[in-house]
């Protein structure tokens, strides 16, 4: 430990710690500042499972080319009712499209809409849709691990339908591709024989939507009504294939009819969407022998998702109090470097980009109870990957004091590190992407020690 000006301090200072004591200027003869750095432990931990509420839903099956990890997507989701519900359908009897007088769909289909893909846009995958018994609950906490089949959330008498596919829709043309009313998806027809719970048969599903509309119009009128008693939602598994996973933004449901307008025949569509006002929940499936021989890995820590591997940091809280009882805490930084890939790949996982910290015993709750950043309890790490190869959590001195007066737990000084991903409103949700980095630490690290530096105030 060494004594410094204080003026040399406060000019070193990050952008978060620029003002630190700029209230004492007129005072610094009297102010000591002294600097310190301290030993921080680390190791890998398994996330197992992590709240997976989500607005995108993940599907397909990948394999990471630097670890040999395996992961596989697959989703559940429910689909909106607007409140004019009036409006979905026209009139019964103007619909021109009828078998034997009574009133069908001339087609119905599923479209996975994904704004993002990893891997090979070429490789041939499969899927299975399954028509849901029941919806999921609001006050239910979907986790990655949920299996909707074990639960019983299918129906078993309804909707499973295969469909092979690759995500680039090879059946379209590269000029229909390209067009800007083009957006990438994938296409399920739900056309075939479809019996609805009561046991009335219909010649696809869309005939099914539109039929009970008109003799129920009610149960559309909100999207709880519509997933109690109409459509509960769909769980789209991946079946086959390796190469792909696809970020799904959207899901719709179109039925497609015609009816008569003023003497015309006109072809019109229905849409359901699955959108963020119902719930979707996404379902990871990892190799749990390789994440495990990973986490045993202790020459470094990973940072792997989705709902693979955290890092567990342990803070030296007693260190960096000790001797320093009268001393205020003005800040305490950690920097976690990271290690590059040895594999080169076109199809490496990329490094996350956001980072959080909170204490371990946060681990659930933070997630469940969608909880802002507060730079008291939970941190996020500057973006500093780019240019320095590292994550920079820059001041978590209040972190400190907050440990040092809660000591309940057996986990009082440990912290986790979680890549995450943070939207315009500031809420912090699990990354559900492909990525993963090792960095700096473990209890065998051949590399210099990762250290949390603090600088201490005390008036003369």
């Amino acid at each position: 430990m060494f004594l410094v000006s204080a003026a040399a301090i406060f000019a070193s200072c990050d952008d978060t710690t620029n003002d630190i004591g700029t209230s004492l200027l007129h005072n610094m003869d009297n102010l000591a500042v002294t600097t310190d750095s301290f030993v921080v432990s680390s190791r890998s931990i398994a996330a197992d499972s992590v709240y997976s509420r989500a607005t995108t839903g993940y599907l397909g099956r990948i394999k990471d080319p630097e670890t040999g990890t395996y992961v596989t997507g697959n989703f559940m989701t429910q689909f909106h009712m607007l409140e004019d519900y009036a409006n979905l359908f026209p009139k019964a009897d103007s619909i021109v499209s009828r078998i034997d007088g009574q009133i069908v769909a001339d087609s119905c289909e599923i479209r996975l809409f994904y704004s993002n893909f990893y891997g090979d846009s070429l490789a041939t995958m499969k899927l299975t849709v399954h028509e849901m018994a029941k919806p999921m609950l609001e006050n239910q906490k979907y986790y990655s691990s949920f299996d909707p089949k074990a639960e019983g959330y299918l129906r078993s008498d309804g909707i499973h339908q295969g469909k092979a596919y690759t995500l680039v829709d090879l059946a379209l043309s590269s000029e229909e591709r390209q067009s800007s009313n083009y957006t990438n998806n994938i296409r399920i027809v739900l056309d075939k024989e479809y019996t609805d719970r009561d046991g009335n048969a219909y010649n696809n599903f869309g005939t099914y939507l539109l039929n009970t509309y008109y003799k129920n119009p009610s149960a559309f009128g909100n999207s709880l009504k519509f997933m109690n008693e109409i459509l509960p939602g769909f769980y789209f598994e991946h079946t086959g294939g390796i190469g792909s996973m696809a970020y799904v933004g959207l899901t719709r449901l179109n039925v497609y009819y015609r009816f008569l307008d003023s003497d015309t025949v006109c072809v019109g569509a229905a849409s359901f969407a699955g959108t963020e006002e119902v719930l979707q929940a996404t379902k990871i499936e990892n190799d749990k022998q390789k994440i495990k021989s990973l986490v045993a890995d202790n020459t470094c820590t990973y940072l792997k998702t989705p709902a693979g591997i955290f890092t567990e940091l342990t803070l030296p809280v007693d260190e960096i109090l000790r001797g320093h009882e009268k001393d205020s805490l003005n800040t305490a930084k950690i920097v976690l470097p990271r290690i590059n890939n040895e594999k080169q790949s076109d199809y490496a996982f990329t490094a996350p980009t956001s980072l959080l910290m909170i204490p371990r015993d946060s681990l659930y709750s933070f997630f469940e109870h969608n909880q802002l950043v507060n730079s008291r309890s939970s941190f996020l790490a500057s973006n500093t990957v780019s240019t320095s190869n590292s994550y920079t959590f820059n001041n978590i001195s209040q972190l400190i004091n907050l440990m040092n007066a809660n000591r309940s737990s057996e986990n009082w000084n440990k912290v986790v590190v979680i890549p995450v991903t943070v939207d315009t409103s500031g809420k912090v949700s699990h990354n559900m992407a492909l990525n993963s980095t090792r960095l700096v630490g473990g209890s065998e690290n051949p590399y210099a020690p990762i250290k949390i530096t603090v600088i201490y105030s005390q008036f003369k």
